[in-house]
């Protein structure tokens, strides 16, 4: 059995959180209501309502991308699991409003499927602060969450998809997993971004812009994630990223440290 967001929290501080929004979980359940299985589509309103928990739906997928909020950081090496986000958004028609955990969120239905989008609002290290509760309110098991996030351990502009894995040197992974308590079975969109140049700080190299060069292959890569995430969504996150990371192996083949 897949373990839920809501499982990995227990009862503690979200509780008053979900208490206050009954009202919207209420929306997302007519919003699935089409897509309730056959099985118990022909079953009476209170049979519905008392095992609900058990009715057999289409689970969301809760697409997150990782970055910090304002102009400030805009075009950073650091955000960009945001624009992975916003321009997902924009192919699919979806918008991004304030939502009560910490992010800008859309909901939309992509090939069928409903699909979930966030970018929490947080700042980097606090992501988990937002994602944490998003999740576990709305019930979903961790193998339907994926993050896009920046990392400087592929070449720029290569992705990688995961189902799993740690958090390397990247806080904002750090925290979804600390707010996940110690769960790693999420998966991730890494988006490469390569490595500072010489002894430059890794801190500020990641709050700096692409040069042009770097902002041509961050654009094509975030193009290509658009279609990764809308495999994952059609196939699954184990055949996407069988058929995707093939393709991104042999991407951008350069040094590591060549400044981007």
């Amino acid at each position: 059995m897949a373990m839920t967001a809501a499982s990995v929290f227990g009862s503690g501080g979200c509780l008053e959180l979900l208490t206050s929004s009954k009202a919207m979980r209420g929306k997302l359940w007519t919003r699935l209501a089409p897509f309730i299985s056959k099985r118990h589509a022909s079953t009476s309103q209170t049979s519905l309502s008392s095992s609900s928990s058990s009715c057999s739906v289409i689970n969301p997928w809760l697409f997150v991308g990782l970055g910090n909020p304002g102009e400030k950081y805009q075009c950073t090496r650091h955000n960009v699991g945001f624009d992975m986000i916003d321009m997902f958004a924009q192919s699919q028609g979806i918008s991004l409003t304030r939502h009560p955990f910490k992010a800008l969120f859309g909901e939309g239905m992509v090939e069928g499927v409903p699909v979930l989008l966030a970018k929490p609002q947080t700042y980097m290290n606090l992501s988990g602060e937002s994602v944490g509760p998003l999740a576990a309110y709305y019930k979903l098991p961790l193998n339907r969450v994926l993050v896009a996030f920046d990392d400087m351990d592929l070449p720029c502009g290569v992705l990688r998809l995961q189902p799993k894995g740690g958090y390397g040197r990247h806080n904002g992974v750090k925290s979804l997993i600390y707010h996940f308590r110690k769960n790693r079975e999420f998966g991730r969109l890494r988006i490469g971004i390569g490595r500072p140049p010489g002894q430059m700080d890794p801190k500020a190299f990641v709050l700096q812009k692409f040069n042009k060069t770097g902002r041509e292959r961050i654009d094509s890569a975030i193009e290509e994630g658009v279609e990764i995430l809308k495999l994952v969504v059609t196939k699954g996150l184990t055949e996407a990223a069988r058929s995707s990371n093939v393709d991104q192996k042999y991407k951008h083949l350069t040094t590591h440290d060549m400044q981007l």
